[in-house]
Formats: C-alpha cells, structure tokens, sequence
C-alpha cells in the first residue's frame, strides 16, 4: 500500500483519488439519461404547475408577478432536493458492497464522500442553468445586474453542496435503500413549510416563525433580493433569517459543512467494522 507521510502529500492524494470517483459518479449519470430527464423535466413542470395553475390565486407582496416570485422558491427547492439524490446513491454502494471494495483498496478516506458531493456539485450547475433558461422563456429575469445574480447562483451551489453532506452521512447511517426511500418523504415537507411558492404573510404566527426560520425560506428570500424579484415583506417584525438571508444562509451551509463533513468521515470509517 502507498505511504504518504506530509499533510500535503494526504490531502494530493485524496483530491487524486476523489476526482476519479467524481468522474465515475457522472459516467454512471451518463449512462442512466432517464435520471438526467427527470430532473430537466421537473422545474419545466412546477414552473407551468404553480406559475400558470396557480399563479393566478396567489398574490406577492408589493405587488409583481407570481412567476417571478416563484422562480427563485424554485431554485431553493430543487437546492434542496439534492439530499435525497446523494443519500440513495451512496446508500446503493452501500448495498452493492461497493464501499467495502473501496475500502479495501489503497485510496484516500476521504476520495468517495469527495466524489458523490464532488458530482452533484457539477449536476447542481447543470440543472441551475436548465432551470434559469426555463426561467427566462416563461418570463422570469434577475434586476440587478450580472454581480448581484452570479452571487445568488453561488449561494445556491454552496447550499447544495454543504446539504449533499447531510445526504452522505444519512446514506452511511441508512442500513438500506428502503429505509432511504422512507426518509425522503420527510424532506417534502421542509420545502414545502417555507415561503418558496406562498408568501408566509397569511399564516398564523407560530407557523411563520417555523417557515422563516426553515433554511429553504432563508435560501429562497437570499435569491429575490439578489435577482431583484418581488417577494420580500417590508414589515419591520420579520424575523433575523428574513432580514438577513443572505447572511443567514452562509451560516447555514457553514454549520452543515463543519458539522456533517466530520461526521460522514466519521461514518464512512466505521462502516463495515
């Protein structure tokens, strides 16, 4: 087996051995288009579900279209819908037996979370752009100029990848894909209890608190009021998340960076013991 003795020469070597996993993660895409095609058609479908079937009931604060609200509720959605995306696949090399033969082989410990965060960071910047070129034909458009909207786009690749860190470690911890497959179903309701496709306004309080306070609502607010799109209440009793998303949302993906990082090393480390 290899010896690496320096810090420099590990971390070389895990980057070496994690782009080569990255690579086999988006040859296995490649050769399964049907994922790639539902998850191209999905922002197409919402968009016409809620823009057009919707829209019409749904009134944004101050005023404005509802599919420019909703297009950036859209983008945290779909952000966050990255979890249930990493934890079935790491949680199907787990059940093939395929991390007991990496594990067996002389690669960096931290190569195969690199690889499955590594190629749903490259898939995440695909689909972010099929889903804005959706947005532009139907209307939508960001206001303030190309900084402001490269910096929402950035925000929405840092969300994914520090949540496709929470999809590793459940994935690890799952003891199968059905298990996986039931824990997906809670996701729905954590997008859903968020001020991504209704403003949170009409709600009763303690249920204003929770969607303002739900991360997906932080993500969705950081995007209209870097892409300039209408949605943002004026009241001056928002909550801190809402008066200060973009901060809000660095300090999300910070603490499931530093937190679910470690643990899924943690978690990959032990498996098989």
């Amino acid at each position: 087996m290899t010896t690496v003795s320096s810090p420099a020469s590990r971390l070389r070597w895990a980057f070496a051995d994690g782009w080569t996993l990255i690579g086999r993660e988006l040859l296995r895409l490649r050769q399964e288009p049907g994922q790639i095609i539902a998850a191209l058609s999905f922002p197409v479908i919402m968009v016409v579900l809620f823009g057009y079937v919707f829209g019409s009931a749904i009134q944004v604060p101050g005023g404005g279209d509802y599919r420019e609200f909703l297009l950036p509720g859209l983008f945290a959605m779909v952000t966050f819908t990255t979890v249930q995306g990493v934890m079935g696949r790491m949680a199907n090399d787990v059940s093939l037996g395929v991390m007991d033969r990496f594990k067996s082989m002389p690669m960096a410990r931290l190569a195969v979370p690199f690889g499955h965060t590594g190629a749903d960071f490259v898939s995440g910047v695909l689909l972010l752009a099929a889903m804005a070129g959706t947005g532009l034909l139907v209307g939508w458009q960001p206001h303030l100029g190309l900084l402001p909207t490269v910096e929402a786009f950035l925000l929405l690749l840092l969300m994914r990848y520090a949540l496709s860190w929470v999809g590793v470690y459940v994935g690890l911890v799952a003891k199968n894909e059905q298990m996986v497959t039931q824990l997906a179903v809670l996701f729905l309701p954590v997008t859903m209890l968020s001020n991504a496709f209704v403003p949170t306004d009409g709600m009763p309080t303690w249920l204003r608190v929770v969607a303002e306070w739900n991360p997906v609502s932080a993500l969705t607010a950081a995007c209209r009021e870097l892409f300039g799109n209408p949605g943002l209440a004026a009241s001056p009793d928002r909550s801190w998340p809402m008066a200060h998303p973009v901060m809000a949302v660095l300090i999300w993906s910070a603490v499931l960076l530093l937190v679910l990082a470690p643990l899924s090393l943690r978690a990959y480390s032990r498996r098989g013991r």
